[in-house]
């Protein structure tokens, strides 16, 4: 697949085939010089300090930190388009310098109580550059850039009031719950501007199932069993797992970055593209997560269980309690599995799946000695994640693929892209704007099915030379991608009779019903479908990318997948 230039160009090792890399001992090394990570680790012990909460989300600061230094940087090296406004810096201006006053300057902003530390911090690394006109221009385009990304995001939502919610007090609707409870958190969040999705509700997942269904049952049932405070079926590792990622999610993942660019020897320049691309995609996915939490307000599996409303087969059990204590907001999705995804994705991208490194359980005062724990795979350790808040008893297995899913779906988009930059909003009508090609996905009278070469040979293209692609999940010609699947892989539907183009067998074509009433090209017996991420045409994105289950694949003029590339 075709990650963002950045992250292909300055990767630290093959994302393909790269190799455990041991880290013994890096947590408790110095960033080494490098101010990046530095700055990072910074911001993470500002939002771990006492007292941090507040309506501001955190991932929001992590990603506007990480775009000014992004900025400062790539405006002296030239390497990648900005994300903000143009600035222009002398090529010879201190990187280091720039990277520093950025992230500084962003800060004191954002945490103004902070200020005499983040400034001694400043004045600490600038005594370690050579005084001179390069130092001095690095401080001027750092605080340029802190400057611009501040404006940029002044009015995106995030400082609204949260409005007040009101359950309606029927099954299955949220309400807060035992024992603090605690009134909802971030009901404004899903509407902030997002940093590189062109809405919150880009990839929304589908609604979880109705409470007479099964799988509402199985699910509940489950997280009865396993998730409960005495629970007799919860294994002892997943007693810890379940505490040890009892935190926000993202700040284990910021953790790993942390540590992982730090084995690799990634170098200023490195860091600055992979913190940016990380963090804005963390911050993304947390408002993609309100966005559907709020939207479907379902009730937490504590709730689910002390009133089993709406299905038999759910035995209610007033007394209920869950090993770990129940956050503030609706069950689904799942938080930990939205964050851990995407940012698992990210990080493979840019070091492959296998790296070693550790995480810590949060210290509480009075509990337990925290527990560290090693792990080897970054996709394992995502799963991982979500599983624990089925055993810590918060969320069940329905909001654990959901938020993956989603996870998922915001990554690949992220990584798709061809630079940073702040996306163009949806047209509020949904309709495309005149003048403008049709997009991805749209329903055309007659769609058209043709043949054209690309790096992989011959492939299957649409009447525009937009590539297709087979989804292996598919049941035959019944297709089983439909919500965020939908938004990430549109379908090719049409309102007539497809025609073949050119390479392209008549015989080969046909259509199937979809449950949302569309009806879909089908080539060879498989389903149809487009990649978000392709920009243009013969882009081959989506090619081998395992996503919503199982892989995706483009096709040859006979209708087969094409396993290469």
């Amino acid at each position: 697949m075709t990650f963002l230039t950045l992250g292909a160009q300055h990767a630290a090792a093959p994302a393909a085939h790269a190799t455990p890399f041991a880290i013994a001992n890096v947590v408790a090394r110095p960033a080494g010089g490098n101010v990046v990570i530095e700055w990072n680790r910074t911001l993470l012990d500002i939002v771990r300090s006492p007292h941090a909460e507040s309506t501001i989300h955190p991932t929001r600061n992590f990603a506007i930190m990480s775009a000014a230094v992004y900025d400062a940087v790539n405006a002296i090296s030239r390497a990648h388009p900005l994300y903000g406004s143009g600035l222009a810096a002398p090529r010879d201006a201190s990187r280091p310098a720039a990277a520093a006053a950025a992230a500084h300057d962003t800060l004191t902003a954002l945490y103004p109580a902070h200020k005499a530390g983040l400034d001694r911090q400043l004045a600490s690394d600038l005594a370690g550059i050579p005084d001179g006109r390069a130092k001095q221009e690095g401080i001027k385009v750092g605080a340029q850039a802190a400057r611009a990304i501040i404006a940029l995001r002044a009015h995106d939502g995030a400082d609204a009031t949260p409005p007040r919610y009101s359950t309606t007090g029927k099954p299955g609707d949220y309400r807060s719950t035992p024992p603090a409870f605690k009134a909802p958190e971030f009901t404004h969040w899903g509407k902030v501007t997002p940093f590189l999705l062109r809405t919150g509700h880009q990839f929304r997942p589908v609604a979880p199932p109705t409470l007479s269904s099964r799988p509402y049952a199985a699910a509940i049932n489950e997280v009865k069993t396993i998730g409960a405070a005495r629970s007799l079926t919860r294994t002892a590792e997943q007693t810890t797992l379940a505490k040890l990622w009892g935190g926000p999610a993202q700040n284990y993942w910021y953790d790993v970055a942390q540590q992982i660019a730090l084995a690799r020897h990634s170098d200023l320049d490195q860091s600055a593209d992979l913190f940016a691309l990380l963090n804005l995609t963390v911050a993304d996915a947390t408002i993609a997560i309100y966005d559907a939490k709020y939207t479907y307000r379902f009730w937490r599996p504590i709730t689910a269980i002390r009133l089993a409303a709406g299905n038999p087969q759910v035995k209610r059990d007033p007394t209920w309690t869950p090993l770990v204590a129940t956050p503030p907001d609706p069950s689904y999705p799942g938080m930990h599995s939205d964050i851990s995804t995407a940012a698992a994705t990210v990080l493979a991208a840019f070091y492959g799946d296998r790296n070693t490194f550790t995480l810590t359980s949060p210290a509480t005062a009075g509990g337990p000695r925290p527990y560290t724990k090693p792990y080897s795979s970054l996709s394992a350790t995502a799963t991982e994640a979500g599983l624990s808040r089925i055993w810590g008893g918060v969320h069940t297995r329905l909001d654990h693929k959901s938020g993956n899913e989603l996870g998922a779906a915001i990554a690949h988009y992220t990584l798709g892209q061809s630079k940073l930059a702040p996306a163009v909003p949806s047209s509020p009508t949904g309709k495309t704007p005149a003048g403008s090609a049709s997009p991805a996905g749209a329903t055309v009278a007659n769609a058209t099915v043709a043949v054209r070469d690309s790096k992989l040979g011959k492939i299957l293209v649409d009447g525009r030379g937009r590539t297709l692609y087979l989804f292996v999940a598919d049941k035959g010609t019944t297709s089983t991608c439909y919500g965020g699947c939908a938004t990430a892989w549109p379908p090719l539907t049409t309102t007539g009779k497809p025609q073949a183009g050119s390479g392209a067998s008549p015989a080969l074509l046909g259509t199937t019903a979809r449950t949302d009433h569309t009806t879909q090209v089908t080539y060879n017996g498989h389903p149809l479908y487009y990649f978000v991420t392709d920009v243009k045409p013969g882009d081959t994105t989506g090619q081998d990318v395992d996503s919503f289950g199982a892989k995706w694949y483009v096709l040859d003029p006979k209708g087969n997948k094409i396993g290469k590339g």
